[in-house]
């Protein structure tokens, strides 16, 4: 039977609030703890995931202790981007994907999830927080203070060469060369370039009028392939900039982003703070948590440039054995040792209890009987 959303919205209310105070239920089915995410029978089969790149290392750490937990279990994800993780699990091919941004609505409403059972509803939790770092390399220049106005004008191409007075007015004290500025973008569809550019649209939407899009929009600059190309490219380079996952940035000079009266330097705490201050979208589906980041805020200590990044399932699998591998592999991604292993292999920013308290009433949604 199909669950109503009335009766799925009133679930995963009633659940998050025993997540947050600590109350058990009387059920004795499969334990929603998410400080104890593989409790109850080992698990045995194989999970097959794929898409984002920047949750490789965090899933790596998820399914050492998952597999650990459970040594039936092998759980293979490959990380070929968000865009194709999305297709691969619509199509069937993979029982959850990676990915840098939730489906869109209208994706929701026209595709087809062969993978899961008729009339299922989708899980979408963030399950990864990391910040975007703008990067750049300026021989004996390691930090820049830019405004969002700034940073849209150096990659929209209207600002090219780094003493141009709009850079100098934010950077007091600090020598600018006569040099030539080099963008650096991703080359491949990338949720690194969709959250970047969703940013310069929503903060500086009169300057950067490309939009919010995972494939870069312009044919000026220098494209690299991946995350690791842009830092290849960057360090390789001299009056290089680009953007990439803020655990890649190395010893790269960094941007201080302006919010409100401020210039705030990446940080997990950071970026933490930014998901905390911003609402989640108005969905249909009670299991589909899809955050409406604030880039705009100018609430005190949040860094505007951040990457969420998804898991994605279904709440009832056309095959039940990988509903409860997934089940199993979310809870441990989002559970405060899971978090805190990718933060520790990672450099990420460990969800919030209200957030986790939300994750987990979602994960409980699917449905493993």
């Amino acid at each position: 039977m199909k669950i109503t959303r009335t009766a799925r919205i009133s679930a995963i209310g009633a659940i998050a609030a025993l997540a947050l105070t600590g109350c058990a239920a009387n059920e004795p089915s499969t334990p929603t703890d998410p400080e104890q995410p593989s409790s109850g029978a080992e698990l045995s089969g194989n999970l097959i995931g794929g898409g984002a790149t920047s949750q490789e290392v965090a899933i790596s750490a998820w399914t050492k202790a998952f597999q650990t937990a459970n040594s039936g279990v092998t759980v293979d994800y490959d990380p070929q981007g968000s865009g194709a993780g999305r297709e691969s699990f619509a199509a069937g091919g993979f029982a959850f994907a990676g990915s840098d941004r939730a489906f869109k609505t209208d994706e929701l409403s026209s595709m087809e999830f062969t993978g899961c059972a008729a009339d299922s509803g989708i899980v979408e939790i963030p399950a990864y927080i990391s910040p975007i770092a703008v990067i750049f390399h300026l021989d004996g220049i390691d930090e820049l203070n830019l405004d969002a106005d700034t940073l849209a004008g150096i990659f929209a191409g209207t600002i090219t060469n780094w003493n141009d007075p709009k850079i100098a007015a934010t950077n007091d004290g600090v020598t600018l060369p006569d040099l030539a500025i080099n963008p650096v973008h991703r080359s491949d569809k990338s949720g690194t370039t969709g959250n970047f550019t969703d940013y310069l649209a929503a903060a500086a939407g009169d300057v950067w009028t490309h939009g919010s899009v995972e494939e870069w929009p312009l044919p000026s600059g220098e494209a690299a392939q991946g995350t690791s190309g842009v830092v290849q490219a960057v360090e390789g380079g001299q009056g290089t900039i680009g953007y990439a996952d803020a655990s890649r940035a190395g010893e790269l000079g960094t941007v201080s982003v302006k919010v409100g009266d401020s210039f705030v330097p990446y940080s997990p705490e950071a970026a933490a703070a930014i998901v905390d201050h911003s609402p989640l979208e108005e969905r249909e589906g009670a299991g589909d948590l899809a955050v409406d980041l604030d880039r705009t805020s100018s609430e005190a200590g949040v860094y505007p440039i951040v990457l969420i990044s998804y898991l994605i399932g279904c709440e009832q699998y056309a095959d039940p054995a990988q509903a409860t591998l997934v089940k199993g592999f979310f809870s441990e991604a989002i559970s405060a040792d899971g978090q805190q292993a990718a933060a520790e292999a990672a450099g990420s920013a460990p969800i919030s209890d209200e957030i986790r308290a939300k994750a987990q009433a979602a994960v409980d949604l699917i449905v493993t009987d």
